[in-house]
């Protein structure tokens, strides 16, 4: 026999329970039930690099973030459109020279007009809602646009109608029109509005409400210095002639600089866009028509 007194006290601690629990796949006794795992059981005790479990909680995250941007979107929508059609209301404001710091927005813009106009006749239309009427759907709508071969301000389609802005003096008679306009420049479509004086002629201000220029270059088109050189620049010669004149060049036209205004510095591809959609729009293919009747006293 081994001798105890010899033997080695750390085998007889191998053996112990503590030190050798038993196998966990030993199957369970009979008769016994053994509670098996679910499937999001096994999903949470597995480890957290298992590349299933990484794949799955990354694309829980971003379900739940977009659900979460979707919701935000659609609940602010209305607050955004108000947004938008306040901001509108201010350019037109701005560009008739009626705002102030201070006004009551909604008040002051209820002295305008909103007419929806037939450019290829120069006439209002009751077709549509002038409130509601949406100038750029139109403009994409097939049915109420046209493709543009000779495309100068490279809109791609025009509108059949838009929506003119109209003010009136005390006694009603009519003392500006605004004019929606755009057009491409570098590197956007500008959108704005020009107000026309009651002579039909005379520009009182050009405005862009929207547009991505380069700072500190093309976007000079929001200088109130720039826009200020619009200020009574005629759109035809009065020569008889009733030629289309205005331009925005570095030097004035052969007509003379009534019907000039100094192109933007460095700014020459803007620049160039902004003469060619505010000769576009000036023009018989837009609101030339239109600015007939205004010169007739029709309006």
């Amino acid at each position: 026999m081994p001798d105890k007194d010899n033997q080695n006290p750390s085998d007889e601690a191998q053996f112990t329970p503590e030190m050798n629990p038993p196998d966990r796949d030993i199957p369970a006794p009979e008769g016994e039930v053994v509670a098996r795992k679910g499937l999001l059981r096994r999903f949470l005790d597995a480890p957290a690099d298992n590349t299933v479990k990484t794949v799955v909680v990354a694309l829980g995250l971003c379900l739940v973030a977009s659900m979460v941007v979707s919701s935000a979107a659609v609940s602010l929508r209305p607050l955004q459109e108000r947004n938008a059609a306040l901001d509108k209301q201010v350019n037109i404001l701005q560009v008739a020279g009626v705002y102030e710091d201070g006004i009551d927005v909604a008040e002051a813009f209820d002295a305008f007009e909103p007419h929806v106009l037939e450019l290829a006749s120069g006439e209002f239309t009751d077709q549509f809602e002038a409130d509601s009427f949406d100038d750029r759907a139109a403009a994409d709508d097939l049915t109420l646009s046209a493709p543009l071969e000779d495309d100068p301000a490279s809109i791609g389609r025009q509108a059949n109608y838009v929506t003119v802005y109209l003010l009136r003096n005390e006694d009603g008679t009519l003392d500006k029109v605004i004019l929606p306009v755009y057009g491409y420049g570098l590197w956007s479509t500008l959108y704005g509005f020009m107000a026309i004086e009651e002579d039909g002629n005379t520009i009182y201000g050009l405005q862009f409400y929207e547009h991505a220029e380069t700072p500190g270059l093309g976007a000079e088109v929001d200088n109130p210095r720039w826009k200020a050189l619009w200020r009574d620049k005629k759109l035809r010669t009065d020569d008889g002639e009733g030629e289309l004149a205005i331009t925005v060049a570095k030097t004035p036209p052969a007509a003379g600089r009534d019907y000039y205004v100094d192109a933007l510095s460095g700014a020459t591809l803007t620049s160039r866009g902004v003469d060619n959609l505010v000769r576009f729009w000036m023009s018989e293919r837009g609101f030339e028509p239109f600015l007939e009747r205004v010169r007739a006293g029709e309006i």
